[in-house]
């Protein structure tokens, strides 16, 4: 049994380290990229998908490695988690994304306090945000009911593959959506662009619980 600070410690850890690996990853991805958007994605992408399957293998057995207030959320709606441990989560996730981020800025010697001007408006890009995080989501609750050791392997994939197959690049994460409007980089979201995303994924995450209930055996 872990301590609710040892607890709180993984889901900051988890978060940190990922936000560091998008941001880091993008970062990176631009500089070598020689102006291709397409390989600077491809750069960004298979680092994402990498990082979380070590991240949530490491962190799994101790806080269930959300990362993310979205699945937080889906997790208190379906009984796995109370309550009153939803805001400690959601802080320590929205915290160690912002922390990660400033990693990421000192690794490559930018500014480390910085917002991002890339707009990401639109409802193609709501709805990609929609579809990215049902998804993400969905997938979580049918792989950790059905074949709970393939869930690292599992969200990895899904995420490197919802990278490229919706329209908004698929951030899926309100932690990681409020972190990343602090990088002026290639993996930044203007401030102004972030209320929406964030209500859709809220949103996504719910009608995938709605879902998830129908696969339920035990109701």
């Amino acid at each position: 049994m872990f301590s609710r600070q040892q607890i709180l410690l993984a889901e900051f850890l988890g978060t940190t380290f990922l936000l560091a690996t998008v941001v880091g990853s993008g970062i990176m991805a631009e500089r070598l990229a020689g102006g291709n958007i397409g390989i600077a994605l491809l750069g960004n992408t298979i680092p994402t998908g990498a990082i979380l399957v070590v991240l949530i293998t490491v962190f799994g057995p101790i806080s269930g490695a959300h990362f993310n207030p979205a699945v937080t959320l889906a997790m208190i709606l379906n009984g796995d988690l109370k309550r009153v441990d939803g805001v400690p989560y959601i802080l320590a996730q929205i915290g160690g994304g912002i922390f990660g981020v400033w990693c990421a800025h000192m690794m490559f010697a930018e500014q480390v306090l910085q917002f991002s001007l890339k707009e990401r408006f639109g409802p193609g890009q709501w709805f990609g945000e929609f579809v990215a995080t049902f998804g993400l989501v969905l997938v979580i609750f049918l792989v950790v009911k059905f074949k709970r050791d393939a869930v690292a392997m599992a969200v990895g994939l899904y995420i490197t593959a919802a990278y490229w197959f919706t329209s908004s690049t698929s951030f899926a994460n309100p932690a990681v959506t409020i972190a990343r409007s602090l990088s002026d980089s290639f993996a930044g979201i203007a401030p102004f662009s972030m209320a929406p995303f964030i209500l859709v994924q809220l949103f996504g995450a719910v009608a995938a619980w709605a879902v998830y209930r129908i696969f339920d055996t035990k109701n």
